[in-house]
């Protein structure tokens, strides 16, 4: 699944090639991606004639502004992919749910071979009734700049193992399995440490290595596994991955000392860390 940096990423992208478009016209191949429209007629005619004023990122989800005041909310789920066109005339790929046509030119496709991501247009007062997730997120660690002391009373707040509570939307908003290993390896701390156990310092390297790793994973684009089903808008793939310190590298030399990656199962997912470096 896309997490904060390849949404992010899109974000910026959308905002410098779709914003100050208008919609012409909208396609949808069913019911599936735009499931909260009980008809396909109820989602295109909230867009068809529509211009689109901005772009934001809520966690992991991208949300669209229209000059009527209402939303394009996009999940991307765990293969979703927005992807841009210049013409109609570019072959499209398999699994193409939904076309946005421009009266510029041009479209925005959104293809999801899973099928679990979604769009669907909303009033911005609906928001947290259609997702309530989003009503209860947690801080930005890109929009939201706070002192470290406040980020260690979190923290210790918690009384939690450390992994488990980055990826907690509620506590902290984008973080998935991927850059939770890469930020705690930058941070020298293991998964299974208690939140309430870290000391001044440790709270300090944590925080630092979370801004910082998040502002590399977008300077390189994010990162695309194996399967590639992360693209950003223009169908590139990611290089992050080629940046990755311990994510699915296990058994390969750690950076740092060169011991062994390992990986460990917890809470039915894998963790990768190294068992010296990080304490």
């Amino acid at each position: 699944m896309p997490e904060l940096p390849e949404v992010e990423t899109m974000r910026r992208d959308l905002d410098k090639e779709v914003v100050g478009r208008r919609v012409k016209s909208v396609e949808a191949t069913g019911l599936r991606t735009i499931r909260r429209h009980k008809t396909k007629k109820n989602f295109t005619s909230k867009l068809e004639g529509r211009k689109i004023t901005g772009v934001e990122r809520k966690g992991k989800y991208l949300l669209l502004k229209l000059d009527d005041g209402n939303l394009l909310v996009v999940h991307l789920g765990m293969s979703g992919q927005l992807l841009r066109a210049k013409s109609a005339k570019e072959p499209t790929l398999k699994h193409t749910h939904v076309v946005l046509n421009f009266t510029q030119g041009g479209q925005l496709r959104y293809v999801d071979p899973r099928t679990f991501g979604e769009l669907f247009v909303t009033q911005p007062d609906e928001l947290a009734h259609e997702v309530p997730e989003l009503a209860h997120l947690g801080f930005d660690p890109l929009e939201d700049v706070m002192s470290w002391t406040k980020f260690g009373d979190m923290l210790h707040e918690k009384k939690t193992k450390l992994k488990p509570l980055l990826m907690d939307q509620r506590f902290l908003a984008g973080i998935g399995n991927i850059y939770a290993d890469e930020i705690l390896f930058a941070a020298g701390l293991r998964y299974d440490r208690d939140s309430n156990s870290l000391t001044a310092q440790e709270i300090r390297r944590l925080y630092r290595a979370m801004v910082e790793t998040l502002q590399d994973a977008i300077k390189h684009r994010g990162s695309s596994l194996a399967d590639e089903q992360y693209r950003d808008i223009f169908g590139e793939v990611g290089d992050f991955q080629s940046q990755h310190k311990v994510y699915d590298r296990e058994g390969e030399p750690c950076r740092r000392c060169r011991s062994p990656i390992a990986r460990v199962k917890t809470g039915g997912r894998s963790s990768f860390l190294c068992e010296q470096c990080q304490v």
